[in-house]
This record gives C-alpha cells, sequence and structure tokens, in this order.
C-alpha cells in the first residue's frame, strides 16, 4: 500500500522539527516522491548524513510502505 504525501511529511517533521519539507509526486502513482527538506539540524552535516537522518526518520519504511523518494536536503539560508 502506498504511503501518502502528508504521512511522509509528519515522520519527517515528528524526527525533525524544524524542518521546512515539501512534498511533489515524481509520478502520478502516490508510491514515487520527492521531498525538499529544510532544517538548520543539517549545518555542518555532509548530504549523506543529511539524507541518514531524512530516512531514519521515515522508520524503515523504504522499501516496504515507500517505495522511492528522492531527497533534495538543505540548510536555511
Amino acid at each position: 500500500m502506498p504511503m501518502p504525501a502528508a504521512e511522509i511529511e509528519a515522520l519527517i517533521k515528528a524526527a525533525i522539527p524544524d524542518a521546512e519539507v515539501a512534498i511533489e509526486p515524481l509520478v502520478d502513482d502516490n508510491d514515487h516522491w520527492l521531498a525538499r527538506v529544510t532544517s538548520a539540524q543539517f549545518a555542518g552535516k555532509t548530504r549523506v548524513a543529511q539524507h541518514k537522518m531524512v530516512f531514519a526518520a521515515l522508520g524503515g519504511r523504504m522499501g516496504g510502505e515507500l517505495h522511492a523518494l528522492q531527497l533534495h536536503t538543505s540548510i536555511p539560508n
């Protein structure tokens, strides 16, 4: 069963409270998403570490409920 965008956003915000999250569909199937996540908690971390933080927030749902998630992470200006 696909994971809705609102649930992805809620999970990320629960783990990274200051995050600004924008979820966009990559295709129209509710299974392939692009997440743009901005957080001050990413400061000083590599892009890989930032992505690991987001994936950890999803609690192991990648590959199951959440089939594909493209990430763009950044720190606030």
